[in-house]
């Protein structure tokens, strides 16, 4: 950090220390985004007046229309594909049946889930996470006919053997390989060093069946860290007995692929940003926004599919998995609120809180707050904020209209992933679903 000594020799703080500035948002970009919102307001605005609000709106077509462009840009590349909707980044049991007519299995990873994706007729689901309880293992192996079980440890395989001897099943197993064995990803999988080792294990349980390998990482701006990993794997896997690769029908390269749109980001959630709020500073609020690109999911399957066949499928033969979540449902779900207090020319409140997405997401990641009862092309600096009592209810710093009044229809678009899964029962009721 650097610091400046005065003349009395005491060291104080004088200038935030310079860190990689976060790209500024392509306002052309957004502009589009707000104007394909604002030209369907009427039709939102409807659904607020039928259903009331706060509202989570869930439209079935997006997500229709997101499956069909992720399957086929992995399939330009691969035959034998499969692809698991990753019921944790929305779980509303809509959004998973849409989606397994659109040709995806489900991944799934709590007995909660499992029994979601079970009443919905899945069948074809991977069970992953750490810890499965023992009544999650005795789940699992009640549905083996339709479940694969991803085992997190060497204990987690001991338990599931003896669960499945007690049950007189089989059960078809893969194995979680940790892609960070430092800090808290640690607590995912086993080390790729030791899959050898966890496969003969596995042999000697009479009731589990080796079949395959998954390993994930998140938050992927870019192919950069699964390109890494498959080179890893790859070699791991030249190094394997025939016998243990002829074991392997299928590995699971995971999700964590990032939305079209990039990051959005206020200025506290830059690197800038939170430097200034470690160093006691306030956000300097400037009304800019920031957008971390991604690259497109076409791109994205090229990449990805030219190291398969570079590092794996030259080394074996086995179908190749996805586990798309975020990006599935991120733009199928939105938020509608209305203005029920207004405090003054900068400050408004929504008859919604947080509590409907779960976490304080607006103080750091930015989404365009459009009220349809006004529509403009204009943002205005504006506290918009919940109606929770806790200062972190924040929606956003501006709007985007001619004006804000109580009574005004608000919306936060492509509010699907993370959020109406983390939805809390905290102070507020929680919203209703409409979906169309």
């Amino acid at each position: 950090m650097s610091m400046s000594l005065p003349e009395n020799g005491s060291s104080t703080c004088t200038r935030i220390p310079p860190v990689a500035e976060a790209p500024l948002m392509d306002e052309a970009l957004l502009r589009d985004f707000v104007q394909g919102f604002f030209a369907r307001g009427q039709e939102y605005l409807s659904l607020a007046s039928e259903y009331g609000s706060p509202l989570y709106v869930l439209e079935s077509e997006v997500l229709r229309r997101k499956s069909a462009q992720f399957q086929a840009a992995f399939r330009a590349h691969l035959s034998e594909v499969g692809f698991y909707y990753a019921v944790k980044s929305n779980n509303h049991p809509e959004v998973a049946r849409i989606l397994m007519q659109s040709g995806t299995g489900l991944d799934v990873s709590s007995g909660l889930e499992l029994a979601m994706a079970v009443s919905l007729g899945a069948e074809d689901i991977v069970f992953s996470g750490p810890g499965k309880t023992e009544g999650e293992l005795c789940d699992a192996v009640a549905q083996a006919e339709r479940v694969v079980v991803l085992v997190d440890s060497f204990g987690e395989l001991a338990r599931l053997e003896e669960i499945a001897a007690q049950h007189h099943k089989n059960v078809r197993i893969g194995v979680r390989l940790t892609t960070n064995p430092q800090g808290l990803w640690r607590k995912f999988g086993i080390l790729p060093e030791k899959l050898l080792e966890f496969q003969e294990q596995a042999e000697r349980c009479p009731h589990l069946r080796f079949t395959g390998i998954q390993f994930h990482t998140s938050w992927n701006l870019t192919p950069a860290a699964q390109l890494e990993f498959i080179s890893k794997l790859g070699a791991i896997l030249a190094r394997l007995p025939s016998s243990a690769r002829r074991q392997i029908e299928f590995i699971d390269i995971g999700g964590g692929y990032w939305p079209p749109q990039g990051e959005w980001l206020q200025e506290s959630g830059t690197e800038a940003g939170k430097l200034r709020l470690a160093m006691g500073l306030a956000p300097e609020n400037n009304g800019n926004h920031y957008r971390l690109p991604t690259v497109s999911i076409e791109a994205f399957a090229e990449a990805v599919c030219r190291a398969i066949k570079e590092h794996i499928l030259r080394v074996i033969s086995c179908r190749i998995c996805f586990e798309p979540g975020r990006w599935l449902c991120n733009d199928a779900m939105h938020l509608l609120l209305q203005v029920v207090d207004r405090k003054g020319d900068d400050l408004v409140i929504t008859d919604g809180g947080t509590n409907s997405i779960g976490w304080e997401r607006f103080e750091t990641d930015y989404f365009p707050v459009l009220n349809l009862s006004r529509p403009a092309m204009e943002e205005k600096p504006c506290h918009v904020l919940g109606s929770l009592c806790t200062p972190h209810d924040v929606w956003g710093y501006n709007y985007w209209g001619e004006d804000i009044q109580p009574g005004d229809v608000l919306m936060i678009p492509t509010q699907g992933a993370y959020t109406y899964s983390l939805r809390q029962n905290f102070i507020k009721p929680l919203p209703e679903v409409a979906i169309i």
